[in-house]
């Protein structure tokens, strides 16, 4: 396997991007403009949980506002000391400092082996690939972490766990937003002591054309929530009202944006969003993506509580999520297509 970070640091690229990684626009995309006009809402995780009952009344609204008309938005006030976020990035950038003869031991690993190094999304289906290098590992219910960089397992079991926290209350907004009492989706799922966590650090080396080349293209992201952080580059881009709004986050905050399992989990009210990476031509963006989801065995429906209250029909068939995120690993990656498969 051949890296884009080694692909950069070898000189292979360094007038033009290699063909194999030029991105071909759909030309069915209705969204190709791009504006930083507009940006996603600001949620202040800490009025949820100990502001006045006016105050969480009030951000419960907002967050359901937030997941209708956006599926995403930044949480603010959210408890994660800076040092752990910090030193998390610091421990990241340092796993891909390593040698790429050191980072073989986590290459080439099937989809729920614990801890996988790659490029692009799946080289066995790309048929493009994609400006990007990756580390996945499963870090709940059963924590795993890389024996190196020294200390990275230590820093990556305290953010893992801050960031489950965070989710956990999100997730009891969510709930109330829906109508549904606070516990619902934590009971329903089985996360008090199941959930799963999937890690996935992104490193986008600068790119020679960046116009050219994608990190990932548009998609959807599977499970109910994801939570991420970056090293202060921008690159995400959020499909909102037929344009892509380049998101640049708020100083210490997350942006969190709601997945497949939850539109399925809300028949539709929350729809997942489509969004993408793009690559810089001047530096390397890292990203940290926790992907928050109920356990591989559960199998995801529309609450019943919301089709018999709302007189709606299931508008999407059970999965178990560990089939989904099979179903997804085993096409190329196209926008919301996983999710056509369990529409009714």
């Amino acid at each position: 396997m051949f890296s884009v970070k080694r692909l950069v640091e070898s000189g292979n690229c360094y007038q033009s991007v290699p063909l194999e990684y030029v991105f071909k626009t759909n030309p069915n995309d209705d969204c190709t403009n791009i504006t930083d006009a507009d940006t996603i809402p600001t949620i202040d995780i800490s009025l949820l949980t100990s502001g006045s009952p006016e105050q969480r009344s009030d951000v419960i609204q907002s967050i359901g506002k937030a997941c209708r008309e956006w599926g995403f938005f930044m949480v603010i006030n959210h408890g994660v000391a800076k040092a752990v976020r910090d030193e998390m990035l610091r421990a990241s950038e340092s796993f891909f400092k390593q040698t790429e003869e050191q980072m073989q031991e986590y290459a080439g690993k099937k989809l729920f082996d614990p801890i996988r190094w790659g490029t692009g999304f799946n080289r066995a289906v790309d048929t493009t690939f994609f400006w990007r290098d990756y580390l996945k590992v499963h870090v709940h219910p059963h924590f795993n972490a890389p024996q190196n960089p020294p200390g990275f397992s230590d820093i990556l079991q305290e953010y893992c766990k801050r960031s489950r926290e965070v989710a956990g209350e999100l997730l009891k907004g969510i709930s109330k937003s829906l109508g549904l009492e606070e516990s619902y989706i934590d009971k329903t799922m089985d996360l008090e002591t199941s959930s799963h966590q999937l890690l996935v650090v992104n490193l986008y080396p600068p790119c020679p054309q960046p116009e050219l080349a994608m990190g990932l293209p548009p998609h959807s992201d599977h499970g109910l929530l994801t939570i991420l952080m970056q090293n202060g580059l921008q690159g995400l881009q959020v499909h909102h009202n037929g344009s892509w709004v380049s998101i640049d986050p708020l100083p210490d905050s997350f942006v969190v944006n709601i997945g497949d399992h939850m539109e399925i989990l809300s028949n539709g009210k929350y729809k997942s969003v489509l969004h993408r990476a793009v690559v810089n031509g001047g530096a390397t963006r890292v990203s940290i993506a926790t992907a928050h989801g109920p356990p591989l065995q559960k199998v995801v429906v529309p609450a019943p509580e919301l089709v018999h209250r709302e007189n709606r029909p299931p508008a999407y068939r059970g999965i178990k999520y560990k089939e989904y995120l099979e179903l997804q690993q085993s096409s190329p990656l196209d926008g919301k297509s996983c999710l056509t498969h369990v529409r009714i």
